[in-house]
């Protein structure tokens, strides 16, 4: 039995990680787009953490309106919601793009200073 290198093709989805202090907490960001949503994953636990779908609703394309729900999680953190409104709405009038967002937040600090650098890693990094 050989222990040689293995080469495994790249990953089939285009993502980007990202790692980087928040707030003095360690933050680890993960943003990957699919063919049919994106998907960031926010940890400063290491875990998963709450989880919300955002998404434009259809048929508005003069100020659109934008669906944000809690799928797994902290349903009374409105700040989590706050940030996952954020992004979508970024998303959608930068690239045009109708995709929705699947959030997971799984941090340690809730603060708006910390939400707010997630959003701006993550525009900032963007895949759309």
């Amino acid at each position: 039995m050989s222990l040689g290198a293995t080469f495994l093709p790249p990953f089939p989805v285009s993502h980007k990680h990202l790692s980087l202090p928040i707030k003095g907490n360690k933050t680890e960001i993960l943003i990957s787009s699919y063919e049919d949503r994106f998907l960031v994953i926010a940890t400063q636990i290491g875990t998963m953490g709450t989880i919300l779908h955002a998404r434009k609703e259809e048929g508005m394309p003069i100020n659109p309106t934008f669906n944000v729900s809690v799928i797994f999680g902290k349903r009374d953190e409105q700040m989590l919601e706050a940030c996952a409104r954020q992004l979508i709405e970024h998303m959608s009038s930068s690239s045009g793009s109708s995709k929705p967002l699947v959030l997971s937040l799984g941090l340690k600090d809730h603060s708006t200073e910390t939400l707010k650098a997630i959003v701006s890693a993550v525009i900032d990094n963007r895949l759309w």
